[in-house]
């Protein structure tokens, strides 16, 4: 029975689904119709290749364009980002569950405030009134200049270019701050679905909290978390374009630039919303490998 059931949920296309599928292509169809022949606005997509892949004239040789740059620096806002705030929510989820009533109300003021700002603001606020303080404190100016000068290109490769190396670390913990909140309450609620008889039974093997836990709790909890782990990440790389307004080069910072510079709004945004839509789809794909590998353990 068991069997039947999940061979009708998985059967082929229906009729309904044809009938949806040709109506959106139809509308898909309409939009483009209205955009080639009704809009008074001169197409030029010939000038937006060479932001992506461009062939310097000289050697021949192929460098990636500012669009591919700004996709390459979301990559990496959007990966140390979500290392960070994993870090983040595992600490403040953790501390959300705590016995201990003091580390409850610095989680609950932590989550509260970030996830009632506006991102935006946090921006700002982060950038201009603490980011500066810690960046001067660690010297990373001093930092940055001496790896911009002698720095392995390894180093841009994880954090592109030294030169805006405050900038970008600053824009980092930004992300990571804001989506850690989000975490903490992903890691708050798995650990919390995790049934009593675990806690009971852990405890009545001499384990006391923290080795509770460690061994037995969190392995099960991470388990269930995933799926809402995955779709954060997915948001945190989306959310990675608010850092544009504090000048990192990232997509939607070439994304204007490039705008401003050619002004070819449409075909700009359309390339942009493009290449968000790749890494994004790509990465869905690769997090639903990672889910599913994790659910037949």
């Amino acid at each position: 029975m068991k069997t039947n059931n999940t061979n009708s949920r998985h059967q082929g296309v229906t009729l309904l689904d044809a009938i949806v599928l040709l109506i959106l292509s139809g509308f898909v169809a309409f939009l483009v119709h209205q955009a080639a022949n009704e809009l008074e606005y001169h197409w030029n997509w010939g000038v937006i290749p060479q932001f992506i892949i461009r062939k310097d004239p000289a050697t021949g040789v192929l460098h990636a364009g500012t669009l591919l740059l700004g996709l390459f620096m979301t990559l990496r806002l959007s990966l140390w980002g979500s290392l960070l705030a994993l870090v983040f929510g595992l600490a403040f989820g953790l501390f959300k569950i705590s016995r201990h009533l003091y580390w409850r109300l610095i989680a609950g003021t932590y989550v509260g405030i970030v996830r009632n700002t506006p991102p935006l603001v946090i921006v700002f606020i982060f950038y201009f009134f603490i980011g500066d303080q810690i960046m001067s404190a660690l010297s990373v100016d001093s930092l940055a200049n001496f790896l911009a000068k002698n720095g392995h290109p390894f180093f841009y490769i994880l954090f592109g270019p030294m030169e805006q190396l405050p900038q970008i670390l600053s824009a980092i913990i930004t992300i990571g701050l804001f989506e850690g909140a989000y975490i903490a309450e992903i890691v708050r609620a798995g650990v919390e679905s995790v049934e009593t008889g675990q806690w009971e039974a852990s405890c009545s093997l001499g384990f006391n909290r923290s080795q509770q836990l460690r061994y037995v709790i969190l392995p099960q909890a991470l388990q269930r978390m995933i799926p809402a782990l995955a779709g954060q990440f997915i948001s945190t790389i989306k959310d990675s374009a608010i850092v544009a307004v504090i000048s990192i080069q990232e997509l939607t910072f070439q994304g204007l630039q490039l705008m401003t510079t050619t002004y070819r709004t449409f075909e700009t945004w359309i390339t942009v919303l493009c290449m968000y839509f790749l890494l994004t789809f790509l990465c869905s794909l690769i997090l639903r490998r990672m889910e599913l590998a994790f659910s037949r353990k």
